[in-house]
């Protein structure tokens, strides 16, 4: 699953989270790997970081509920939106939002996992201006954290030549 930026406190960008299930290989989806985009799914706290409410939680996790065949839970309100999506013929691949791959279609991507070379693009979906910019300043702000060590590193490469020179 990609998440958005800014949902980690010392990451600025997006982050791809890996959920392991040893009883999958025994089941239909064996030889599936379920691909989640959720760079969308987000609350934003402030400037700089993101989480999710209990209703995204549950709209994710009922997204995997559906690729396994189990029933969805409503307790946080999210079954409405996901109806919308899905229908009520179980799980099926919704482009910018999931995707089910199996092995042989990530041996053909040479065994990439960015959820977003398979998951795509959702219909009409462009990015906009105000995307751009928060990707923006997300970037410039690790430039800036960068650029503060970097200086750091340079001081400390130049205290320590002059101290070998001294000697």
């Amino acid at each position: 699953m990609s998440t958005s930026p800014n949902m980690f406190f010392t990451v600025t960008l997006p982050v791809t989270l890996w959920f392991l299930d040893k009883g999958k290989a025994k089941g239909k989806r064996a030889d599936e790997v379920l691909f989640i985009d959720a760079r969308h799914i987000f609350r934003q706290l402030s400037r700089a970081h993101r989480d999710y409410t209990p209703e995204q939680i549950e709209r994710l996790a009922n997204i995997v509920r559906l690729w396994r065949g189990e029933a969805m839970e409503n307790e946080a309100g999210s079954a409405a939106e996901l109806k919308d999506h899905f229908g009520s013929g179980g799980y099926k691949d919704i482009p910018g939002l999931c995707k089910a791959v199996s092995r042989a279609g990530i041996a053909a991507q040479d065994w990439s996992l960015n959820p977003g070379r398979y998951v795509g693009v959702a219909a009409g979906e462009a990015q906009t201006d105000e995307d751009f910019c928060i990707k923006l300043e997300g970037l410039q702000e690790e430039l800036d954290v960068l650029n503060a060590e970097a200086a750091r590193l340079q001081a400390v490469i130049a205290q320590n030549v002059a101290e070998i020179l001294a000697a």
